[in-house]
């Protein structure tokens, strides 16, 4: 592997430990992003190098119990396995995924590839009409969903979490379907609905 570096321009070197890094951190990379101010589409350079590089890296990765998989369809390289570092989402940020896999799907079948964007105030009437959510969320519960998506780039936000106003856009990638679950998004949200009225039977029943 060692050998494989010093073939490559050191500048090229750099590019692959850096998008590799970027795996690491985000768990997949994509052929597109958006600007984060203008929400305009650009190509991602780390997913050229993915593509040049995609033998060694592969090899790399297993070392370390990682598999490099590459989404024609989705147009994503990602890492899966048991050196990946898996992180726990809590209900309100599942329940929010799911609310964006929704959004997105209507999006796509309703307006088209170029009309991917929602903000708070969409979500939270998501929520609402699918019962998903019954209450109004903390600050704190916001910010560590958006976080989250955004670190796994399933969306991208023009700003810090924090300055995020209800109509603010936010895009929505569509890497936004590989998490959570392959289940149809109709029966993610009846067994989340399901969970909600247990918790909410529950606490009818303390009082």
């Amino acid at each position: 592997m060692l050998q494989y570096m010093e073939t490559v321009s050191q500048g090229e070197a750099e590019n692959i430990r850096k998008t590799i890094q970027d795996l690491f951190r985000q768990t997949c990379i994509l052929q597109v992003k958006c600007d984060p101010v203008t929400l305009v589409q650009r190509d991602n350079p780390r997913y050229q190098v993915c593509l040049r590089h995609r033998e060694f890296i592969a090899d790399y990765l297993s070392v370390l119990d990682c598999e490099l998989v590459h989404d024609p369809q989705e147009h994503i390289f990602r890492i899966t396995g048991d050196g990946v570092m898996t992180e726990h989402m809590s209900l309100m940020t599942t329940k929010l995924v799911i609310l964006l896999k929704m959004i997105y799907r209507d999006k796509i079948m309703g307006e088209g590839l170029h009309a991917t964007t929602t903000n708070l105030a969409e979500i939270r009437e998501y929520g609402k009409n699918t019962n998903l959510i019954t209450r109004r969320l903390t600050g704190q519960e916001w910010n560590d969903a958006l976080v989250l998506m955004k670190t796994h780039q399933m969306i991208e936000l023009p700003g810090a979490v924090a300055n995020l106003e209800d109509f603010t856009p936010i895009y929505i990638y569509s890497t936004v379907n590989v998490f959570c679950s392959a289940m149809d998004i109709n029966e993610l949200v009846r067994t989340y609905q399901d969970e909600v009225e247990e918790l909410l039977t529950e606490e009818e029943k303390e009082n």
